[in-house]
């Protein structure tokens, strides 16, 4: 029998992203050019690495309606402000990622709950100055990131969903690994739900507003439900970009489509806001396209639409499969508002990770569409 290892990581990009370290910015400093990224869980820190990469100054609104694994521990039993995906996002933004104290806070103790030393030290920098914005500010300053992480309400919050088929789930971590698609979500709090003055600060300043990639429905939305956030969004001077996921690994998106996935986004409020919208396509798609194995968000398996043809490479055993997209979505999709833009982003060694390179061009190519239509 094999031993668990007592120290681990969580999965990571970070070695598919060194091609983009020496990779020349595409924005020079002098330019000043501001992005917020909005979102959470393993998805943001895939954006955050790829602006900063171009040279963005970058900041992440991260939701606080986590309650599972070692930050639904440490909520429960310590009575903290929730800092498992604020971790994630400070060390995405870590000047070194090679440097030992970086390496550190990522690290997940097995003998020890299975808790992250970047959680603990989060949790115990909040008690210790009573400030969690103090504490996510200590954490930047010793990772040398290289922007800031600002969760998108001080309170403590739940998440409620409800599914297509009509039930209801209580907290982020049931909801993420519903046996079918959600339809929609909310916060619950025992006092009323105030936004993070900064956080809201930092979308209205923002050039480019990036909403993901990662889960749709707890990590993405949450924010979107915090009073303030939509309307910071409206007022500001940028665009906005929503990266669509590649593949459904949890539950709650299981079997929506990409038109599904943008479109829970409007029911959200983002209705009339999304400028740009980034979906993965393998191939380029045409009028003539067949639809490509659509499924049912209920059921959540429909093998009788599943065309063999269609599978790519993110066709994997166990509970994963593509975001499914065809000509007819993304031309419904532009009647809508917003420029829909696919590209082939995987990652060829991993399926279901966005692949570095393809997605700073998809993000340069979205920067170039955006000055073209200021002119």
């Amino acid at each position: 029998m094999t031993a668990l290892a007592a120290f681990t990581q969580d999965s990571s990009q970070t070695a598919a992203f060194r091609p983009l370290a020496d990779a020349e910015a595409v924005v020079a400093p002098s330019e000043n050019v501001k992005a917020v990224v909005i979102g959470g869980g393993t998805g943001a820190p895939v954006s955050i690495r790829t602006l900063l990469s171009m040279g963005l100054e970058t900041s992440a609104v991260v939701a606080m309606a986590d309650d599972g694994g070692s930050t639904g521990i440490l909520r429960q039993e310590a009575d903290v402000t929730p800092p498992g995906d604020v971790r994630k996002c400070i060390a995405a933004m870590a000047a070194d990622p090679t440097d030992p104290l970086t390496k550190a806070f990522k690290y997940r103790f097995a003998f020890a709950r299975n808790h992250t030393l970047g959680n603990l030290m989060l949790s115990a920098l909040e008690d210790a100055t009573h400030s969690f914005p103090e504490a996510i500010a200590i954490c930047e300053d010793l990772l040398c990131a290289r922007g800031h992480v600002y969760p998108s309400t001080l309170n403590l919050v739940s998440l409620v969903a409800r599914t297509r088929d009509g039930r209801y789930l209580e907290g982020q971590a049931v909801a993420c690994h519903s046996r079918t698609a959600l339809e929609r979500v909310k916060l619950r709090a025992c006092e009323p739900i105030i936004p993070y003055g900064p956080a809201l600060q930092a979308i209205r300043e923002a050039d480019l507003i990036v909403l993901g990639p990662g889960s749709l429905f707890t990590s993405i939305i949450p924010n979107l439900l915090v009073p303030g956030v939509v309307d910071a969004i409206r007022a500001s001077r940028g665009v906005t970009l929503f990266v669509c996921s590649l593949a459904d690994m949890q539950g709650e998106t299981w079997g929506l489509t990409a038109r599904e996935h943008v479109e829970a986004l409007m029911d959200h409020g983002m209705a009339g806001l999304l400028d740009y919208v980034l979906i993965h396509s393998k191939e380029p798609l045409k009028p003539d396209s067949l639809a490509t194995g659509l499924f049912s968000a209920v059921t959540g398996n429909d093998p009788e639409h599943t065309s063999l043809s269609s599978m790519t490479d993110l066709e994997m055993s166990g509970r994963v499969r593509p975001v499914r997209v065809t000509y007819q979505d993304v031309k419904q999709l532009q009647d809508e508002g917003p420029v829909v833009v696919t590209r082939d982003l995987v990652d060829p060694l991993h399926p279901t990770w966005h692949n570095p390179v393809a997605l700073r061009e998809a993000f340069q190519g979205v920067m170039r569409l955006c000055r073209s239509r200021q002119k």
